[in-house]
């Protein structure tokens, strides 16, 4: 048995292994540019603070780190993109072993993710989405430790603190787990009185708010920005009763769509699709709480509000989605059908690399064919032939000025839109094309 679980681990590192060379070499080799969200987030790097005009400040903090180490070599970000998959996917294995109580069936409801466009094709930009995702398989898997342990461990409740917050600060969104965890907790304790309140419970929370209060501060005194750009892009300006309809069934069909290939995958691997549901069983209630509920919840968000949800907001909702149909349908799984099942799986697992590569390469005017490098090199020409010392900042929108930022040999500082402040005390600067440059 100790062979055949090697085994199993040795495959699942193969798999991971494999999706980060792949994930990594492809846009490296295909792209001439970063994309939007990685130029975005490296321009609030080179000037980090506890927030930003649109997003919280997590995003920013990791490619920074990675700059710091590899400098501007665009290959860097794709590989810490498919860092943040990877351990993702390593925390919903490790759950899944727990939960599932078989290895082999541990491996398929984390292959299944695979087909879920969030994890392969979408990965290559490093964003707020994709910064979400290790932090939400390791709230998820550390909120289980609590759950299903009967003497609860001060460690598993500051590492949920610790992560949620981190995931928090990566995308306000992710409240929407929290939230669904919490419920969790709230029913069994106060409703149905099968689970005892622990004061542990409550360190939790203070690491939580405690992690959050340089950010909170900083919201403050901005005026709230990245809460009112998070509701503008929901199209409440625009707000319309039947816009209560349309947005959640538009939201529904879009869900929908994209867990086609997944259920395809899951079609290939069972004799009948029978659900066995059973709302006493404590594992299976745990994964409806994190996996359907959010969602619900998100559904519910957009009928009383309005709202639109962009398709990407949902990338780390599915992470765990594997391990709930798996578990759902462990009786009828047909371990028989297994070729056919590594057969759909690695067609969809080479097919999403080789459309990347293909749109890629065939098509000409996309944000990552800007010739980034290219304009930086004639900039840093211009300012060179005016003036002797380095470029310290430069001021303009994110993708031109931060491709600049990114691009300079000196890094300057991304200070936001143009301030007429910083020009005024800068004895040293040049505007080209919407965009300024100068030192402090």
């Amino acid at each position: 048995m100790n062979a055949f679980n090697r085994n199993i681990n040795n495959i699942f590192f193969i798999f991971v292994l494999s999706h980060l060379v792949i994930w990594t070499l492809v846009p490296s080799l295909t792209n001439n540019n970063l994309p939007l969200d990685t130029i975005e987030a490296l321009a609030w790097g080179s000037n980090l603070d506890w927030g930003f005009n649109k997003h919280p400040p997590g995003s920013a903090f990791f490619p920074e780190i990675f700059f710091q180490i590899f400098g501007a070599q665009d290959w860097a970000f794709y590989l810490l993109s498919q860092i943040f998959v990877l351990i993702a996917f390593y925390f919903v294995f490790k759950f899944a072993t727990e939960i599932l109580g078989n290895i082999k069936l541990s491996l398929i409801s984390v292959l299944l993710l695979e087909t879920i466009y969030f994890y392969n094709f979408t990965t290559p930009e490093f964003n707020v989405n994709v910064c979400q995702l290790p932090f939400w398989a390791l709230t998820v898997y550390y909120s289980w430790k609590i759950y299903e342990s009967k003497e609860i461990k001060f460690v598993d409740c500051f590492l949920v603190g610790l992560f949620a917050a981190i995931g928090f600060l990566s995308k306000y969104l992710f409240i929407y787990l929290l939230v669904s965890i919490d419920l969790l907790f709230i029913y069994l304790i106060f409703i149905k009185k099968n689970k005892k309140f622990d004061f542990k419970y409550l360190i939790t929370l203070e690491v939580f708010i405690v992690l959050l209060v340089p950010h909170l501060i900083w919201l403050f005194n901005n005026d709230f920005i990245t809460i009112l750009y998070g509701l503008n892009r929901t199209g409440l300006e625009d707000s319309e009763i039947f816009n209560h309809l349309k947005y959640p069934i538009i939201f529904l069909f879009k869900q929908l769509g994209i867990l086609i290939p997944f259920l395809f995958l899951i079609w290939l691997l069972v004799k009948k699709i029978k659900f066995r549901i059973n709302f006493k069983d404590k594992k299976l209630l745990f994964l409806l709480s994190i996996n359907i509920l959010p969602i619900l919840l998100v559904l519910i968000t957009s009928v009383i509000m309005g709202s639109k949800i962009r398709t990407m907001w949902m990338t780390p909702f599915y992470l765990f989605f594997g391990v709930l149909f798996v578990y759902l349908l462990q009786f009828q799984i047909n371990l028989k059908k297994i070729n056919s099942f590594l057969y759909g799986f690695l067609f969809l697992f080479f097919l999403s690399p080789a459309l990347y590569s293909y749109i890629s390469i065939s098509q000409s005017e996309k944000r990552t064919d800007y010739l980034g490098k290219e304009i930086a090199n004639k900039v840093q020409i211009i300012w060179d032939q005016d003036f002797d010392g380095e470029i310290e900042f430069v001021t303009g929108d994110e993708w031109k000025a931060g491709n600049l930022s990114y691009h300079l040999k000196s890094r300057p500082k991304w200070e936001g839109f143009t301030s007429e402040k910083i020009l005024d005390n800068s004895s040293e600067f040049i505007c080209v094309d919407d965009v300024c440059l100068g030192r402090y």
